[in-house]
């Protein structure tokens, strides 16, 4: 048996739940989610806002683009076929696993390095564009060395996009119903979501900021914030994803995405 709740817990701990999770479900959650992601597709988030039509990574022809907490580089997969030249990390030896089989089956293949977000191992200034899409931002607690990290390998005028959990669902419960709209929790508890085991061993974590924590990390890089977009639900999507779905998708927003740039 195991516990899971909003609660406190060592950094260390929290902090590198997200390896051994995303090792121990990579091949359950990729066949999962395989046909909306796509094997070579970039979506924003479970609303399935991509990056053809929101265009939030501007053109990448010849760019040097990094995805950070990549998964299968699925985004990675789609931008090679924009022209762009493009490496994905990860965390997890699983989800890059996950990807070489992806490669493998498209034809179309991405360098992959294993890296924490925190500690990426390229020089100075090495890319165009750095993004991720739900990777690394929400498995840490200290976010703001994810940020710091992506500006530093970013060339002056460069570009960071990410997208997270929609701040105001943490407030919510995690139920992609009409239950799931009435506020249980205040949405400044700032408590990760954690899952332990009975030894007290977690298993998973995953951190909340409010709308300001992730401007002010943004601002804290030497990044200048220039645009937050919300994704609407589509009519088109009928799909439940984990406390997304289009029931509660019509009134509450799910996704964020920031997109700053490098002066």
């Amino acid at each position: 048996m195991h516990s899971v709740g909003y609660r406190d817990v060592p950094d260390d701990a929290g902090g590198g739940a997200g390896r051994r999770w995303w090792d121990a479900n990579a091949a359950e959650y990729l066949a999962d989610h395989r046909e909306f992601l796509g094997d070579a597709g970039f979506r924003w988030g479970p609303e399935g806002l991509t990056e053809a039509e929101a265009g939030l990574l501007g053109d990448v022809t010849g760019a040097r683009v990094l995805e950070v907490g990549a998964g299968a580089a699925q985004c990675s997969r789609w931008l090679v076929g924009r022209g762009a030249r493009v490496v994905a990390t990860d965390v997890s030896a699983g989800m890059l696993a996950q990807s070489a089989r992806l490669d493998a089956a498209t034809g179309v293949r991405v360098p992959a390095v294993q890296a924490d977000a925190r500690a990426l191992p390229f020089a100075d200034g090495a890319f165009d564009v750095v993004f991720t899409s739900f990777g690394a931002v929400p498995f840490v607690p200290d976010a703001a060395r994810v940020h710091a990290e992506a500006a530093r390998v970013l060339r002056p005028g460069g570009r960071w996009a990410f997208a997270v959990t929609h701040p105001l669902r943490w407030a919510f419960p995690d139920d992609p119903t009409a239950r799931g709209l009435t506020a249980v929790r205040s949405y400044f508890d700032r408590r990760p979501y954690v899952e332990q085991a009975a030894d007290g061993a977690v298993l998973y974590a995953e951190y909340h900021r409010t709308l300001g924590d992730h401007v002010r990390d943004v601002v804290a890089a030497g990044l200048r914030l220039r645009d937050v977009v919300e994704p609407e639900w589509p009519a088109w999507n009928d799909q439940v994803w984990g406390g997304w779905g289009p029931e509660r998708g019509r009134l509450l927003p799910g996704t964020a995405v920031f997109v700053a740039t490098k002066d």
